[in-house]
Parts: structure tokens; C-alpha cells; sequence
């Protein structure tokens, strides 16, 4: 490989001749030889877009010139042009300075490389003017936050939610037997079992929306500990105002940039948010696989696409794949709000110094998030088919149709006639009958399914 040498204030240092990085990037390069984990392309993305937008607040209050202003906007832009190309700039290992110094220079020097092939841009002086790494990136966090979050995990849930639906209009009629603590209980239908798993993912797409608020709130301007020093308040007014109008999300300045730098419960917020729409969508994966279970050896009620073969060695298996990925991806979830938590817990004094770890961690919940509910519908929702028969033998000989007799015979003697039934291996309506605690037309009459199911159905 071929070098060039280049210099910073800790003096000379090798890179390699085609890297856009410069030297400060390269010394953390060879610094942090630490795990494969890269910053995350939403990051990076958010990063460069604050650079940008930086560009132009500071031409605007007369912090750069125009000329070096518009060479910074367009170098950032042919990043954002690319991003099938833009991560092979940003080299850097996620554990590495806890405040993203690294990175942050990592940013302010490929942009001044490209901008350079114009006039002489500095990546402290000019890319990094009005800004430190300490309000820099923690901004660039909630801005990717709330941009993956608005543009993809949000629309990814809707679309999920609108499939369910779909199921619900299908199967409004069909009667099943509802199942608590894993045991036969009162019959519902198919569609009040689905109405349930969409309620419980646009319930935490709310709770996600309301996380927003809070996410929305930018610590720009506080630069190295919140007093704002090289970073005036005009500049942060330009700033919010290029940046709302580039994103149209609505970002807000936060009013107290000590604790922006130094507290990150925002990011709690969200990822507890992001938590609690893991645990619904394990809850509904997990349904869905307890009941296409079998084909002939489990519930069998309903039965999902065969996307693959499911077994090297059993012919013809079919596994319920996709529920699987999902309550995988929940389960990282959780362990990623636990390792979020722990981080946001480390703020000393005037900066927190986990934020890598907090920007990966919430990134991957929110990309893993995505993905796996986007795949769930596309490839397991949309070619769910339902057994109704199977699920009207189960209601059938279910014993807890006994309930529809409680207010005629009491529970006492409902209860008896379901042991009865159960341990004689006789229908519920036979050993009604032997036990004579009602007639045929008053059992016909009162245990009827469809009576069953609430005034919903």
C-alpha cells in the first residue's frame, strides 16, 4: 500500500495515499483495533448532515465565507449522494473515545478533502466552525434517531398493522377457543385473537411518537460543555432553521445544553419504547408459531407460507422461520435497552462518554426492528391461511363451554359437570345431561359459541 504523510498537533503521521480520512482518523484507526463494529450508516448520514447544515448557519452569521460555505455543502452532499459508497470513508470502531471525538474528525476531514479540491478548507477551523465533538454527536445521534424511527420503523409498523386488518375482515365469523395460562378457556374469534397483536403494535407506535418530543430537542450550540463558547445564538437559530427545512422534522433547540451533553434520557425514552414494541411483536411472533404448530401433532389452527425447507434431514419440514428472526431481534432489543440504560447512566459532570455505544445500540434496535417486522408481514402475514375446521373441533369439545351455564346452574355444579366430562372422556353437553342438571333444549338453548364472544364480535 502506498502512503502519504500527513501532519496534526501531535505531528506526522502515515495514511494511506487514496484514504479521504486524515490524520486524526488514521491514529484512531490504529488506536482502537477493537471488534468488528463499525458506526452505524445512520449515524454517519446524520453526522455529514450536520456538517452541512453547519455550513451554511455559519456562512449566514459571517463565521465563513460564501465560497468556503458552499464547498462544504457540496462535499457533504456528494456523501449523502452515495451511500453505497459513503462507509468505506468512515473506518472507525465503535469503541473508541466515549464523547465520538473520533468520528466527528473523521467527518470534518473527509468533507474538508473533498471541499479542498476546491480552495483550502481545515477540518477544525472551517468543517468544524461553531461545534464541538461534544454537541456534534450527540446531535447526530437524535437526529438519526428520529429520521430512522419517522422514515422507516414507523411506516413499517402501519404497514403491519394494515395487514392484520386485513386478517380481522377475513376471519370476522370464524369462532376458535380462546386459550389462557396455555389452557382451553372461552371461545373468541379469529379476528378479536388478531385485533389484539395489531392493538398492541399501534398502542407502542404511540408510545414511540410520544419518545419523539423528547428526541426532537437538539443540544447544538453547547459545544465543549454546554456554555456555547464559540457558538453564538444567532447561529444556532440559522442552524435549526437549515435543518428543519432540509428534514422537515421539526427539531427543536434544547434550552439547557448542560444537561444535552450530559444526560442522555431521551434516548432511554425511546429505546424503553422501542423495548416495549419488542416485547408485543415476541408476544404476536410467538402466537403465531404456538398456533401453526404441528401440521399434525400441535394446534394446527392456522399454517404458514413455506418460505424454505425447514430441516437437513427430515423431508418435507416447514419451520415457522420468520417468527423465529423476530423474537430473536426482540430479544436483542431488550438487551440493547439494558446496555442503553447503563450507558445513559454515565454522565460525569459535563458530557456523557458512552455515545458510541449508545448510538449503535439504539441504531440496531431501530434498523433490527424494521427489518424483521417489514420481513415478518411480507413473508409470514401475507400468506397465513386459517384451518377452520380444526379450529371449530377444538371449540367443540372444548370443556369450557361450560361457562355459558353458570348463570342458569351456578359454578359449583359447572365445575362439576366439566370434571365429569373430563375424567369419563365424555362431551360437555352429555355430562350435563348424565349429572341431570339440565335438559337437551335448555343446553341447546344456552351453550351456544357465537353467544360467546362479546359484544365486539
Amino acid at each position: 500500500m502506498t502512503y502519504r504523510t500527513e501532519k496534526d498537533s501531535m505531528g506526522e503521521i502515515q495514511v494511506p495515499i487514496e484514504a479521504l480520512w486524515g490524520p486524526q482518523t488514521q491514529r484512531s484507526k490504529e488506536n482502537f483495533v477493537i471488534g468488528q463494529e463499525k458506526m452505524p450508516i445512520a449515524l454517519i448520514e446524520a453526522l455529514v448532515l450536520v456538517k452541512q447544515t453547519a455550513a451554511v448557519a455559519n456562512q449566514e452569521v459571517e463565521k465563513l465565507s460564501l465560497e468556503k460555505s458552499q464547498a462544504i455543502y457540496e462535499a457533504a452532499q456528494k456523501l449523502l449522494d452515495h451511500p453505497e459508497t459513503l462507509m468505506t470513508h468512515f473506518p472507525l470502531s465503535v469503541w473508541q473515545t466515549g464523547s465520538g471525538t473520533q468520528t466527528n474528525m473523521n467527518a470534518n476531514e473527509v468533507i474538508a478533502h473533498h471541499a479542498g479540491q476546491k480552495l483550502a478548507i481545515h477540518p477544525n477551523d472551517d468543517v468544524n466552525c461553531s461545534q464541538s465533538s461534544n454537541d456534534v454527536f450527540p446531535t447526530a445521534i437524535q437526529i438519526a434517531a428520529v429520521t430512522s424511527v419517522t422514515n422507516r420503523l414507523l411506516p413499517t409498523i402501519e404497514r403491519v398493522s394494515e395487514q392484520l386488518e386485513k386478517l380481522e375482515e377475513t376471519y370476522q365469523k370464524t369462532i376458535k377457543i380462546g386459550r389462557t395460562h396455555l389452557q382451553d378457556a372461552t371461545p373468541i374469534t379469529f379476528a378479536q385473537e388478531v385485533s389484539g397483536w395489531r392493538a398492541s403494535l399501534q398502542h407502542t407506535k404511540q408510545m414511540i411518537e410520544l419518545t419523539l418530543t423528547e428526541v426532537k430537542q437538539l443540544p447544538i450550540g453547547g459545544t465543549a460543555v454546554g456554555t456555547g463558547l464559540n457558538a453564538s445564538s444567532s447561529y444556532v437559530s440559522a442552524f435549526m432553521q437549515q435543518l428543519n427545512k432540509k428534514t422537515g422534522l421539526e427539531f427543536v433547540e434544547l434550552d439547557n445544553k448542560f444537561y444535552g451533553l450530559a444526560n442522555k434520557d431521551a434516548l432511554v425514552f425511546l429505546s424503553g419504547a422501542l423495548k416495549a414494541l419488542a416485547a408485543n411483536s415476541m408476544k404476536m411472533a410467538n402466537d403465531v408459531r404456538w398456533l401453526a404448530s404441528g401440521p399434525r401433532s400441535g394446534f394446527g389452527e392456522i399454517t404458514l407460507p413455506a418460505n424454505e425447507p425447514g430441516s437437513s434431514i427430515m423431508p418435507g419440514k416447514v419451520n415457522p422461520t420468520q417468527c423465529e428472526a423476530l423474537t430473536m431481534v426482540a430479544v436483542q432489543v431488550m438487551g440493547n435497552d439494558t446496555a442503553i440504560g447503563i450507558a445513559a447512566s454515565q454522565g460525569n459532570f459535563e458530557l456523557n462518554v458512552y455515545m458510541p455505544l449508545l448510538a449503535y445500540n439504539l441504531l440496531q434496535s431501530i434498523e433490527l426492528l424494521t427489518d424483521s417486522l417489514a420481513s415478518f408481514e411480507e413473508k409470514c402475514l401475507r400468506g397465513l391461511t386459517v384451518n377452520e375446521e380444526k379450529m371449530a373441533e377444538y371449540v367443540n369439545q372444548s370443556l369450557m363451554l361450560v361457562t355459558a351455564l353458570n348463570a342458569h346452574i351456578g359454578y359449583d355444579k359447572g365445575a362439576e359437570i366439566a370434571k365429569h366430562a373430563f375424567n369419563e372422556k365424555l362431551t360437555l353437553k352429555q355430562a350435563s345431561l348424565d349429572l341431570g342438571y339440565v335438559t337437551e333444549k335448555e343446553y341447546d338453548s344456552w351453550v351456544k359459541p357465537e353467544r360467546m364472544l362479546g359484544e365486539n364480535a
